[in-house]
C-alpha cells in the first residue's frame, strides 16, 4: 500500500530521524538539524538500547500492535541494525491484534475509546485481563459490554 508522501519525503518508505517542532507546546531541543525532537522510531530504538544493551539480539522479544510492523518496526530494525552493525537486532517479534469497537480500531483519533478511569467505573482491571485472555493474542478483539460480561462471568 503506497502511503501519501509529505513534502519532506523523497520516497514513501522514508522515515524521520529528527522532526522539526513548530508548536511551543511540544518538547524540542536545539541541534545541528534545527529545533526539534527525535523521530518516533529513534525514541523506541534509544529506549531499547538503554534498557537491554547493545549486544544483539537485544531485546530478546519486541512486541506491539500489528499495525506497527510497517513502517514503525521496520524503521526501528533498519536504524538499530545500522547502529549496532548487526544483521539481527531482535530475536523474536510478536505483533498483537487490535482492540476494536463496532468494527473499527479503538483509538483517540477516532474518539471511540474509553479512558481507564471510565472503564474502572463499571469493571475491574482483573476483568479486563480475563477479557484479553479469552482471545488469541494475534486476533482482533471486539470490545463490548457483552464481552465484558463474559469476562466477569469467568471471574466468579
Amino acid at each position: 500500500e503506497v502511503q501519501k508522501m509529505s513534502g519532506e519525503k523523497r520516497n514513501f518508505r522514508d522515515f524521520a530521524l529528527w522532526k522539526p517542532v513548530m508548536d511551543d507546546a511540544e518538547a524540542g531541543w536545539d541541534s545541528a538539524f534545527g529545533f526539534g525532537r527525535p523521530g518516533w522510531h529513534v525514541e523506541c530504538s534509544a529506549f531499547c538500547l538503554a534498557m537491554f544493551g547493545a549486544t544483539p539480539p537485544a531485546p530478546f522479544l519486541h512486541s506491539g500492535g500489528r499495525d506497527l510492523r510497517f513502517p514503525h518496526h521496520e524503521n526501528e530494525i533498519a536504524q538499530s541494525q545500522a547502529l549496532l552493525d548487526s544483521e539481527r537486532w531482535v530475536q523474536h517479534w510478536m505483533h498483537a491484534g487490535q482492540l476494536t469497537v463496532e468494527g473499527k480500531k479503538m483509538s483517540k483519533s477516532l474518539k471511540n475509546f474509553t479512558s481507564i478511569q471510565e472503564f474502572l467505573e463499571t469493571a475491574s482491571a482483573r476483568q479486563f485481563r480475563i477479557f484479553c485472555l479469552l482471545h488469541r493474542y494475534s486476533a482482533d478483539i471486539a470490545f463490548s459490554a457483552d464481552r465484558m460480561s463474559d469476562a466477569a462471568a469467568w471471574e466468579r
